[in-house]
């Protein structure tokens, strides 16, 4: 994968997630599809069927808040965040899925297009250790209709994730 290679077809543009990865060299791929406000499946699903990836491989961004302080959980779209594995990785007694408006507000992007890179302030970051399993992953590109394909070890090196056993299901 070379840094920053676009997907075939349309030049999507940079998003602040693109912007972040070409900052700190990374190699990426971006994908995109055409989302459809109508699905009756989930982002994260709706991205893994229109990219015909495997539905595994392909993570969702989730907000908490962990004893009051904003974190981001990465796991698989096929699975759910487990809230207590989440707390126990960030060293918190409680975590709760933030409220919707506060992560978006947050991170600068809108439900269903957080992505994990570019966000507003850095939070700490937890991914779920089951992306160990791939030699890339796909997390939102910053818009619905944009994933990016990434090698999950640069992942964490950009912003500094851990990685702990989060998702249930």
């Amino acid at each position: 994968m070379a840094k920053g290679k676009r997907a075939e077809g349309k030049k999507p543009g940079g998003t602040p997630a693109t912007v972040a990865l070409d900052k700190a060299g990374v190699a990426f791929h971006v994908h995109t599809y055409e989302h459809d406000p109508h699905s009756d499946l989930s982002f994260g699903l709706e991205a893994a069927t229109a990219l015909g990836k495997n539905p595994a491989q392909v993570f969702k961004t989730l907000l908490v808040s962990a004893d009051g302080a904003l974190a981001v959980g990465i796991v698989p779209v096929t699975g759910q965040l487990d809230l207590k594995a989440m707390a126990q990785a960030l060293g918190a007694k409680r975590a709760e899925m933030a409220d919707p408006a506060v992560a978006q507000r947050s991170t600068g992007y809108v439900l269903g297009g957080i992505s994990p890179f570019g966000q507003r302030q850095r939070l700490r970051t937890v991914i779920d250790a089951s992306a160990g399993g791939f030699e890339t992953i796909l997390v939102s590109g910053g818009r619905r209709g944009m994933d990016i394909e990434v090698a999950p070890a640069d992942l964490v090196r950009v912003l500094d994730a851990v990685g702990a056993q989060i998702a249930r299901g």
